[in-house]
């Protein structure tokens, strides 16, 4: 259900969701304003990680200069840098890239090496097959798969093969008819919303729900309230109150599917949300324009 001013409206309607609790997991919200990083480097950068099915999320409050743990990735992976203030030097595949501002990085697989070389925050997404995903604080809510949440399966190669690619969004101004600045990998897809400039018109919401993905919703700037509704089934023992939690910035919130979902900006400032998918959406990629790097990386 969107408002008719909200390019999703365009999209094709979906079935009410499912009914019946059954499999159906439970939110989580990790406000790191609240939580103690689950690493704190020797030079004091700190790492809060947390995961969904098919992706972990580590959020990096990083030190200038203070160099990532060099890694060998088995697939590529995805670099965020949420700030104005956010900077970097990537060493991959042999050749090493700068980059300042906000922007999607995509680092390619094999050996690769993260330099921060400013204050702002630094998130990298990668697939649940890596050390990275175990140590998530969460790692025990996916000990089983959750049998609602669709398995990722790799989307095709990117067009010229595997390197470091930028994408940074100072040149990408929002546009009437798209929603968001899209991106997407083989494995990711990652929508970088307009920012609020203080709160939602909370006459303008927009429940809704998806059938078998889950969402991580990546606070980067400002606060907001997550509005979350299990469906019921006969079973009324099974059924969970509505749940209405306001969280700060830095902060991600897992959203399992088919839970009625919408989230408003309350803060009074600049409010930013950046929302995760794993896999892609095809509804997204299906929509002309709406994915800005649908030239690099072909849907199947």
């Amino acid at each position: 259900m969107y408002d008719s001013t909200d390019p999703r409206s365009a999209l094709s309607a979906s079935a009410p969701a499912a009914t019946g609790s059954d499999g159906i997991a439970a939110p989580e919200y990790y406000d790191f304003t609240e939580l103690e990083p689950d690493e704190v480097s020797a030079a004091g950068s700190r790492t809060w990680i947390a995961r969904g099915q098919n992706v972990a999320l580590a959020h990096t409050s990083p030190v200038p200069d203070d160099a990532f743990e060099p890694v060998e990735q088995a697939s590529e992976y995805v670099l965020l840098l949420v700030h104005d203030s956010s900077s970097v030097r990537i060493a991959a595949a042999g050749e090493t890239r700068t980059v300042s501002g906000q922007a999607l990085v995509v680092v390619p697989p094999g050996r690769s090496e993260i330099v921060p070389t400013g204050g702002g925050d630094l998130v990298r997404l990668v697939q649940v097959d890596t050390a990275l995903a175990a140590r998530a604080r969460n790692a025990a809510s996916y000990a089983a798969p959750h049998p609602r949440v669709a398995l990722l399966e790799a989307w095709p190669a990117p067009v010229g093969g595997e390197r470091i690619r930028v994408y940074p969004l100072a040149d990408i101004p929002d546009q009437p008819g798209r929603f968001g600045r899209i991106f997407r990998t083989r494995a990711f897809m990652v929508n970088f919303l307009p920012d609020w400039d203080g709160p939602r018109d909370p006459r303008k919401m927009s429940p809704h729900h998806h059938d078998d993905f889950e969402q991580l919703s990546l606070a980067v700037g400002g606060e907001f309230s997550h509005h979350i509704r299990t469906p019921w089934s006969t079973d009324m023992t099974a059924w969970r109150d509505d749940e209405h939690t306001q969280v700060a910035s830095p902060s991600v919130t897992v959203i399992p599917p088919p839970t009625v979902h919408t989230t408003r900006a309350t803060g009074a400032g600049t409010n930013r949300l950046i929302d995760i998918f794993s896999p892609p959406r095809a509804d997204f990629s299906a929509q002309p324009g709406w994915v800005l790097n649908a030239d690099d990386y072909p849907a199947p």
